[in-house]
């Protein structure tokens, strides 16, 4: 019986109703020998004196009877007792369906999920995605339709995890009683909404092992928690494609209302481009914004009604009906789960960029570095360390879009929306951002309603250079004014700016010459000028003392730095001059400018372009500037035949170029401990 027992606990089966009857006969086959053997020895104590013969012969002989007969049974019942089948499987648990409406665009995801379920290598499965993206009603779906219809798992068991589980209320004998009901199943655990790492066999779920192919199936939003959990496949949920949701936004309107005027079904393509967030060639939409607005339009019955309410969805989707006390509550788990002030501000501040804006991880780095939100890490080396960790990060949480090791990043606007909420309608910065996007002509009227903010970004728009008043923000600490049309800017525009730290006024390429008012800004400590076709940088751009990072890549002027600038910027921790298309600049003014930065007591990071060979000799002198130096960019410089660089004072270089160097023959990098690696001109 006990290779019964033990079939029935390994393969979770019962046994039959013949191997169940079989124990029963045999017990009372058992008492009916007892009874025999019993009678017996009553017999020879009845014989007679001194004598082998019995006192009743009649008795004995009926008793001997007996005995041959059972004797008889019992052979039958021993052979009886060999079966080919001992158990037959259990039937199937019943499952506990989940509430599920009608589901648009799942079933692909579904069908991977299916085959990762029956693919005996998956043991563990991590849905993750976007908050309201619809990685429940996936699992519902799962849940309801896989396991509630073709189910051989002995227990299927769904728990909403949603905040940090309570371990300890649920060790010690509880996880005992778990594990020791599961630890011989073939079981199944639905865990949705997880926002940790839980430790399944702390809480008594078993390890997933062979022999019993149970499976665990997660929803995250944080990919992360994918890679804590340590599943065996991670699925992202996408968003919608345009037929897929402007079939749920159809649904949710109903066609009596899209039918009733011709106009509407127009206005609802619109407002399905407005939820889908990403650009046309995406083809993405999220299903919670696509049902709570379908939601609300169904009650709106005319073309104006509709233009109405979608304009009301582009400027302020926070007042939208269902935006700002369910969507956005909804999606906030996922920024108050970040992990630290400083993530929470770096993720803020992204939204300062336009909608369907491609970000450069680089560009929002810097950005950040010079809005302090990375002062707390040692130098800029660690901080841009710090940078790239947070982008990471927010690309787990599905808070940006981007593959992790992709160099850009991108908001989903949706999330862009929440977040201007966070700040300035549901926090305590109301008013005090605005972020216009190509504006052909800003008036001074429009300026008014600027006057308290602390962050302004104009992307594509041009101010009136007419302005009769100089406008007055003296609370702006951010103005970032990027391909602009303008040719020059209002007087005086700068005038009354007296506490501005942060400016970008990168590639506004019709402005040629920098206004003095900036050389002005006593406060000023990132400055941007990439991309610009300036041709004199003024000597008064010294007197900005407390300036740590400026920028001038990609110059397409004659950018001449008068002498002594550099060096009076003594605060100076970031100068960047990269990719210039400047071929004509003088020898002494390369080499002036290694010379001044030599000097500055705080630079700790360079990225320069190199032309001119005493420029590289000078360089290659000044181990000051080799341990600042991340990026070199070398570019026509005729007579340079080889270059030795030393490896030890050259730790934090991260890009090195070589661009139309003819006469390069050969690139040595110096080890240390006399080993060197050479590189020939064929192969730079």
């Amino acid at each position: 019986m006990e290779s019964v027992e033990r079939e029935e606990q390994l393969k979770q089966s019962k046994r039959t109703h013949e191997v169940d009857g079989w124990p029963r006969v045999v017990q009372i086959m058992e008492t009916q020998v007892g009874e025999i053997l019993q009678n017996g020895d009553q017999e020879i104590e009845n014989k007679c004196l001194g004598t082998c013969c019995p006192k009743n012969c009649r008795s004995s002989y009926r008793l001997g009877k007996i005995v041959s007969k059972k004797i008889k049974a019992v052979t039958e019942l021993a052979g009886r007792g060999h079966f080919d089948c001992v158990a037959h499987s259990l039937p199937c648990a019943p499952v506990d369906e989940r509430p599920m409406g009608k589901t648009v665009g799942l079933d692909l995801m579904f069908d991977k999920v299916r085959n990762c379920l029956e693919d005996e290598q998956v043991k563990s499965i991590g849905l993750h995605g976007l908050g309201g993206v619809g990685k429940t009603t996936l699992l519902k779906k799962i849940n309801n339709e896989y396991f509630g219809t073709r189910n051989n798992f002995d227990v299927v068991i769904w728990i909403v995890v949603s905040k940090p589980v309570n371990i300890e209320k649920i060790q010690d004998e509880k996880a005992a009683h778990i594990f020791k009901l599961l630890k011989a199943k073939k079981f199944a655990i639905l865990l949705d909404d997880m926002w940790e790492r839980l430790d399944l066999l702390e809480v008594g779920i078993p390890h997933l092992n062979d022999q019993t192919k149970s499976k665990v199936v997660l929803t995250t939003r944080s990919e992360q928690v994918c890679h804590d959990m340590e599943v065996d496949k991670r699925l992202k949920v996408e968003c919608l494609t345009p037929n897929e949701a402007f079939s749920l936004f159809r649904d949710k309107v109903g066609e009596t209302v899209l039918n009733s005027y011709p106009d509407i079904r127009t206005l609802a393509n619109i407002v399905v481009e407005e939820c889908k967030g990403l650009p046309v060639e995406e083809c993405k939409g999220l299903p919670l914004a696509l049902i709570v607005i379908g939601r609300s339009m169904a009650s709106r019955k005319t073309p104006r009604d509709w233009e109405q309410a979608i304009q009301l969805l582009k400027s302020y989707p926070a007042k939208f009906t269902g935006m700002g006390d369910h969507v956005f509550p909804i999606l906030k788990f996922s920024y108050d789960h970040l992990d630290n002030d400083t993530i929470k501000s770096c993720f803020l501040y992204c939204s300062i960029f336009p909608e369907d804006h491609d970000i450069w991880n680089e560009d929002i780095i810097n950005l950040w570095i010079g809005e302090g939100f990375l002062d707390k890490f040692g130098d800029l080396y660690e901080a841009r360390n710090q940078g790239d960790e947070i982008i990471r990060n927010l690309k787990l949480a599905c808070l940006l879009e981007g593959d992790v090791s992709d160099p850009r990043c991108k908001k989903h606007d949706v999330i862009r929306d929440m977040a201007q909420w966070l700040s300035y309608d549901y926090g305590e910065e109301k008013h005090k951002s605005f972020v216009l996007e190509h504006v052909k002509l800003i008036e001074a009227y429009q300026t008014v309603k600027w006057k308290d903010a602390q962050q302004v970004a104009l992307w594509g728009s041009n101010i009136d250079k007419e302005l009769s008043l100089s406008p007055c923000f003296l609370n702006l600490q951010t103005l970032i004014l990027r391909k602009s049309k303008m040719n020059s800017l209002p007087v005086r525009f700068f005038q009354n700016m007296p506490v501005i730290r942060v400016l970008d006024s990168s590639e506004t390429v019709e402005l040629r010459e920098l206004p003095l008012e900036i050389c002005r800004l006593e406060y000023l400590e990132y400055l941007n000028l990439s991309s610009m076709m300036i041709e004199n940088m003024p000597v008064e751009m010294k007197n900005l003392t407390k300036l740590r990072y400026l920028i001038l890549d990609n110059s397409n002027g004659i950018l001449i730095i008068p002498p002594n600038v550099i060096s009076c910027l003594s605060n100076l921790q970031m100068f960047r001059m990269l990719h210039s298309s400047l071929r004509d600049i003088k020898e002494y003014q390369e080499v002036g400018v290694l010379q001044e930065l030599e000097c500055l007591q705080y630079l700790s990071e360079l990225c320069i372009k190199l032309s001119k060979v005493l420029a590289i000799q000078n360089f290659l002198t000044s181990q000051k500037l080799q341990k600042c130096l991340r990026m070199l960019q070398v570019e026509h410089c005729r007579g340079l035949q080889e270059v030795e660089l030393p490896l030890s004072t050259l730790q934090r270089l991260r890009k090195l170029y070589f661009i139309c160097c003819s006469d390069l023959k050969l690139v040595e990098i110096n080890m240390g401990n006399e080993e060197k690696q050479g590189f020939s001109g064929g192969h730079i």
